[in-house]
């Protein structure tokens, strides 16, 4: 059984820590005043900084919250540990043997530092697996990527071996399988037998701003992994992938020094900018870019409201394809939550970072970095791409989609440029532009979240009672509500193609986004859950809704009418890409452009071909 520690070891203990030390490690402090520091609270969300922390006194206090106490209490309220957790890893960072009352032992098992201990001894063992032969594939991977010895030793790269190599590695350092299955270094199998999580892969050390090793992302290296491309440590009491950025360890001095943070997609993204020099770069960890994470950057960056603007940056690189694409969208539906300017950086033939560094050197992600565009900018531009420009119609289109954009701005100076620069690039008259932004921020809606929905003032979230009841709305409603109510019905091949098509209502379009990212637990028996905590939080009551009206249908037949409303919406989008295509075909010249004008016309067989093998299947 834990035994007490002795007072004197506590009082010990607090008084060798210096607070402002440790609520750095969460927090950006900056001085106010004689031996008073302020940042923004880590316990609740604000715009303007209202947290202080007197080292001198060992305390800290929130003007806002009124959360208050000395480091004990912060690392509690932070870390979710124990008072006796929390004196012991304080005690362990500086170095001090605590002493119990009654001869009793450290309060280690399955408790948070017993976990973070397994995991820097796994951090440890899998750094020394590296240079054995069996891990030759992981070494070659990481010379096919540009990444030295030199590299993987400054990330902390390993490998993981095939077999039980790591369990028996650390229970001869004295853990136990129970606490291994806690700290998800290990798996327990349906007859109660353990196995090693990780086999066979490259495995990434995932740590804390602390710097302390909270779990691993992991590889996959051989042909005969079944598993997915990365796996990453479940959830733990230390691991928890929306509250953890890969690289934010090494990152926050110069996050918090430049005001600037890079948020790439990957491990070796984040690898290659570091040494490329863009040392700001940070990555989730097998979950988007959500609000969890926009606290820890504003919190490390100092992001404070009121300060001019242009002090702080938030640049997001995005791969071209559909996943990238969906992150941009989510990332631009969070953008005013940051109170610094956000940014976008494309590098040239959608190449992601770790392979334009490959390709063309480390001055090429410096460039890419130097050139991001302004989120407005990118988001304008990418709805505008999705229109032809070169009709009437096409154009008009375009100012219909762009307008709730531009209103979403709520710069005034800055609408104001964006309503003359959207004229521009559609070619249209100014006082034109201007009144399609101003019906479009004179919706129900006080303040509109950059057009992708309307949420009413005073409410809760979105309803179905306020979507549309126009035939094509009702269809993408409906195919929605059978994708969330039977998965199982309408199949995974329906499901992400009926999630990827164009939705017209913004509004379901997000919802659909939210689908499409979770297509992956389509047979899990939280299905609707996982979509819920997908999409931003006005939405999450929509998801609920979708997933709960009822089913225009009997019970005897709700399968085929789920896949059939499904395989309708699929329809509608292949039709609108064979009107596309037919309008391209009469403004191509067959004999001047005879290339185009050939993919043009396989395109068009390919589009008639799915639809035709849809309405068969």
């Amino acid at each position: 059984m834990a035994g007490l520690i002795r007072r004197s070891d506590i009082d010990e203990v607090r008084s060798r820590t210096n607070l402002a030390d440790i609520v750095g490690d969460y927090v950006t402090l900056k001085s106010a005043g004689v031996g008073s520091m302020k940042g923004l609270c880590p316990f609740h969300e604000e715009r303007s900084p209202s947290f202080h922390v007197r080292p001198q006194v060992g305390f800290y206090h929130c003007f806002g919250c009124g959360e208050g106490g000395d480091v004990y209490s912060f690392l509690q309220k932070m870390d979710h540990v124990s008072f006796s957790e929390a004196v012991e890893l304080l005690a362990g960072k500086i170095g001090y043997e605590l002493h119990y009352e009654d001869g009793g032992q450290a309060s280690d098992h399955g408790n948070r530092a017993r976990i973070l201990s397994a995991n820097q001894s796994a951090a440890d063992y899998y750094v020394a697996q590296l240079a054995t032969v069996e891990a030759e594939p992981g070494r070659r991977f990481l010379g096919e990527r540009g990444f030295d010895q030199a590299a993987a030793g400054r990330f902390g790269i390993g490998f993981a071996p095939r077999g039980g190599a790591l369990g028996k590695h650390l229970r001869t350092l004295g853990y136990s399988d129970d606490e291994l299955v806690v700290a998800g270094l290990l798996g327990r199998g349906d007859r109660g037998d353990v196995y090693d999580r990780f086999r066979g892969r490259l495995v990434w050390p995932i740590r804390d701003t602390t710097g302390q090793t909270v779990g691993f992302g992991a590889r996959k290296l051989l042909d005969d992994d079944q598993g997915p491309k990365y796996l990453n440590t479940p959830e733990t009491p230390v691991y928890h992938k929306s509250q953890v950025l890969y690289g934010l360890d090494l990152a926050k001095k110069d996050i918090a020094r430049g005001k600037q943070v890079v948020v790439v997609e990957g491990y070796t993204d984040v690898m290659a900018c570091h040494l490329a020099g863009v040392t700001t770069a940070v990555a989730t960890c097998g979950t988007s870019f959500g609000v969890d994470h926009i606290k820890m950057i504003r919190r490390v960056m100092g992001d404070v409201a009121g300060d001019v603007r242009s002090t702080g940056e938030v640049i997001f690189t995005f791969d071209p394809d559909a996943a990238g694409q969906k992150a941009a969208s989510r990332a631009f539906d969070e953008e005013q939550r940051f109170s610094a300017e956000t940014f976008v950086a494309v590098a040239p033939d959608g190449l992601d970072p770790c392979d334009l560094r490959l390709n063309r050197g480390d001055d090429a992600v410096r460039r890419l970095i130097a050139t991001r565009k302004p989120m407005f900018e990118f988001m304008i531009r990418r709805v505008l791409d999705a229109h032809n420009l070169s009709t009437v119609e096409g154009r008009v289109a375009a100012l219909r989609a762009t307008a709730p954009v531009v209103a979403g701005i709520r710069d005034d100076a800055l609408e104001i440029g964006y309503v003359r620069q959207t004229a521009q690039w559609l070619g249209m008259e100014l006082d034109e532009v201007r009144r399609a932004v101003g019906s479009a921020r004179s919706g129900p809606a006080d303040e509109p979240r950059h057009g992708a929905a309307v949420v009413p003032a005073g409410d809760s979230g979105l309803s179905l009672m306020q979507l549309p009841t126009d035939p094509t709305t009702r269809l993408e409603r409906d195919a929605l509500m059978a994708m969330l109510q039977y998965p199982t019905e309408v199949g995974i091949d329906f499901i992400r193609r009926g999630a990827n098509v164009t939705f017209t209502d913004n509004t379901l379009a997000v919802v659909s986004d939210a689908v499409a990212t979770s297509s992956e637990h389509w047979e899990a028996p939280d299905w609707l859950a996982r979509v819920s905590d997908e999409v931003p939080l006005p939405y999450a009551t929509l998801v609920k809704q979708l997933g709960v009206a009822p089913i225009p249908e009997r019970p005897e037949v709700i399968g085929a009418y789920c896949k059939d409303v499904v395989a309708g919406l699929i329809d509608r989008d292949l039709l609108r890409q064979k009107k596309d295509l037919l309008g391209s075909l009469q403004r191509t010249d067959a004999a001047a452009e005879a290339e185009r004008f050939g993919q043009l016309q396989l395109d068009l067989v390919r589009v008639e071909a799915e639809r035709r093998a849809l309405r068969e299947s």
